[in-house]
């Protein structure tokens, strides 16, 4: 059976740092500031002809997902059209580990383009998934293949649930760019893409919520949409109303969400200043730690203190706030002077990331969680007393993922931080038991773009 690709659509979406907002952007009182990566998941769409044979099962239209990254991550499904409304379901047909961000992502961007476009038919689809190399830590097979393939992406040599994730944001960069690349593939043209904008980020944000399993504040979807910005929460009652796949009439409660058609639930997301920018002279770099944190916990543990201590998180979460404002502020201000690469043009944001570093502590004596543990302070605290670094922080949730660190951009600046990490060990015992490995810097950077086409090129041995 031979297959030939008539159409191709290719879409990517950046990962992302909440720079500060962290806990606090869960309540639509309080804000984050959120910076997209030059660090993209892609999602490459091809229309498969169909079978010639004439049995029923070669006749069925069926998906092929790859993420030939990694070892055996191949999914097919099969499509079901479910009764009363209930959307459109898929199966997977092959053994091996379900993949709930992929499975979910099909089965809504299938539902909202079974209702919205002319044909119901969707025929065969192959979808490749790629993702830039910072989305997970070094392997032994990554650095081989590095040097033997220099290509934008490589080969990991494990099995996808082997792969440690650097904590950039690879869900939903994954959701973003995967619904994105059905619905534009399916029902628009690419340069459709920026007017679609609006409907993508609510189709991508109900996607990810249910494949979390939970109403997340939304910040990551929005990265991946716009590109950097100030993000306040949608209202999670919003998508509380949509109930499950399946479920009776599913497709219209979908469809009114999508379309922000449903008086009862309109949006509410604020994304201001879409595709900040860094100040002139200032870079953002990440540093992987080899380590992990399981936020969901952590977030449950956090908000379950405040609840019990409302008083003295109220003060603390104002606090953060004010000066998050004003860190903000003075990016901002930094990004338009024509000063900004002074020597001494960094000192308040210095300050200011200090302050922030001081409350997070606060949160995470107070709360038990383990948003900049002691091995991460340590790091951070050796990191800021290099010439040229701005400040770091722990980012989003905290805990042990890569660490956001700002510092002038300058060549010896990033020499420097590899030197301190080439020997790099910890000193001091935990306190919440956590252990960092090799620290190495990330080949990330800022960058403001959120969801984009993409050219065929880049691609080439992946298919």
């Amino acid at each position: 059976m031979s297959y030939k690709a008539p159409t191709v659509t290719a879409v990517s979406a950046p990962g992302k740092v909440l720079l500060t907002g962290g806990y606090l952007v869960l309540d639509r009182d309080y804000t984050g500031t959120v910076f997209a990566l030059d660090a993209r998941i892609h999602v490459v769409v091809q229309q498969l002809r169909r079978s010639h044979r004439s049995d029923e099962q070669a006749s069925e239209d069926v998906i092929v997902v790859r993420s030939p990254q990694f070892v055996d991550a191949v999914w097919e499904y099969g499509i079901q059209r479910c009764d009363n409304g209930g959307g459109v379901k898929v199966v997977q047909k092959n053994d091996g580990r379900a993949n709930p961000f992929v499975e979910t992502s099909l089965n809504y961007a299938l539902t909202y383009i079974s209702y919205v476009a002319a044909s119901k038919d969707f025929g065969s689809l192959s979808i490749t998934i790629l993702a830039d190399n910072d989305y997970y830590s070094e392997t032994a097979f990554s650095k081989i293949s590095r040097i033997q393939s220099p290509g934008r992406f490589v080969n990991f040599g494990v099995p996808l649930h082997e792969a440690h994730k650097t904590g950039l944001g690879s869900s939903a960069a994954l959701v973003t760019a995967f619904v994105s690349a059905l619905v534009i593939h399916r029902t628009l043209q690419p340069e459709d893409l920026g007017a679609a904008r609006e409907k993508l980020h609510n189709l991508a944000q109900a996607a990810h919520c249910a494949a979390q399993g939970k109403v997340g504040s939304g910040f990551d979807v929005a990265a991946a949409i716009y590109g950097s910005c100030l993000y306040r929460r949608f209202s999670p009652s919003i998508l509380e109303s949509v109930g499950d796949v399946g479920s009776s009439g599913f497709e219209e409660r979908l469809f009114a969400i999508v379309e922000d058609a449903d008086p009862k639930h309109s949006w509410d997301t604020e994304c201001l200043d879409f595709g900040m920018k860094l100040p002139r002279g200032m870079q953002m770099v990440l540093c992987d730690v080899e380590c992990g944190s399981q936020t969901p916990s952590m977030v449950r543990k956090v908000l379950e203190w405040r609840k019990q201590n409302p008083e003295e998180s109220l003060m603390l979460w104002q606090a953060l706030q004010s000066n998050n404002d004003r860190l903000c502020l003075e990016l901002k201000q930094l990004s338009q002077s024509p000063d900004a690469e002074a020597p001494n043009g960094f000192d308040d944001t210095r300050r200011l990331i200090e302050r922030s570093r001081d409350l997070i502590r606060t949160m995470t004596q107070k709360a038990g969680v383990p948003i900049e543990p002691k091995v991460q302070t340590e790091l951070l605290d050796a990191i800021t007393s290099i010439e040229g670094v701005v400040g770091g922080v722990v980012p989003g949730a905290g805990g042990y993922d890569a660490l956001a660190v700002l510092i002038e951009d300058k060549a010896d600046v990033i020499q420097r931080l590899t030197q301190l990490f080439e020997t790099w060990e910890s000193k001091l015992e935990d306190d919440f038991g956590g252990k960092i490995g090799n620290v190495r810097l990330l080949g990330v950077r800022h960058g403001s773009a959120g969801v984009q086409n993409e050219s065929l090129d880049q691609y080439a041995g992946w298919f």
